[in-house]
């Protein structure tokens, strides 16, 4: 039994771009990127890229509420290829953002190491002692009536960084189920957080890509 009603959205996969080594996607919010750990949590994206690619393995995820790009393998070299490069942090990531509140500056950098909040998994938090090292770059878009929209770029990768970061901030992200009081998560009906672009070398022979999907709030 899960801990919530799983209900993912029914629209096709939305493939952005396909080749004989990558497939790039971009995930609807609601939609696990990889399956969970029961029968009822095995509908994903990964899931859904295998019905037309079968040998299609995603190189890294979302959260499940996060929409936007995201970059499969269709073989082992290219896998290995794209991992490293997540790794080695030669990837580039940019998150759209409405938060809560107005942010004072208009662009900044947040440093705070992150670990897991183990009684209350998945969620994570900052910890100065025992967390891993977690660096956001965070530039202003747009003011907005009691919000503000935010492009925020991850330096590292670590599980709900971006989600902490901002609440850490005092400015949650809006539709947070997570990390938002309560009228902050009811201040939209979706999390407004989507990964709008992501660069990296293609495996196959090294050029720039680059991916971009607007931002659907």
């Amino acid at each position: 039994m899960t801990a919530f009603a799983y209900a993912p959205p029914v629209d096709d996969l939305d493939i952005i771009h396909a080749d004989d080594d990558i497939l790039v996607l971009n995930k609807p919010a609601g939609l696990l990127s990889v399956p969970g750990k029961s029968a009822d949590l095995a509908d994903c994206v990964e899931a859904r890229a295998r019905a037309a690619y079968p040998c299609a393995t995603m190189v890294h995820r979302l959260d499940m509420a996060t929409s936007g790009v995201m970059v499969a393998a269709l073989n082992r070299a290219a896998h290995r290829h794209l991992g490293l490069q997540f790794e080695r942090r030669h990837v580039e990531k940019t998150y759209v953002a409405r938060v809560r509140g107005a942010m004072r500056d208009e662009e900044g950098t947040i440093d705070l190491p992150l670990r897991c909040d183990w009684p209350n998994r998945p969620k994570q938090m900052v910890d100065h002692e025992l967390g891993r090292s977690a660096l956001t770059d965070w530039r202003v878009l747009a003011r907005e009536s009691g919000a503000t929209r935010v492009a925020l770029s991850p330096r590292t990768g670590r599980s709900h960084q971006l989600r902490v970061h901002m609440a850490a901030l005092g400015h949650p992200i809006l539709g947070d189920e997570f990390y938002a009081p309560a009228p902050v998560r009811r201040a939209a009906d979706r999390l407004q957080l989507h990964a709008e672009r992501l660069a990296f070398f293609h495996p196959a022979d090294g050029r720039r890509c680059v991916f971009f999907v607007p931002c659907p709030f």
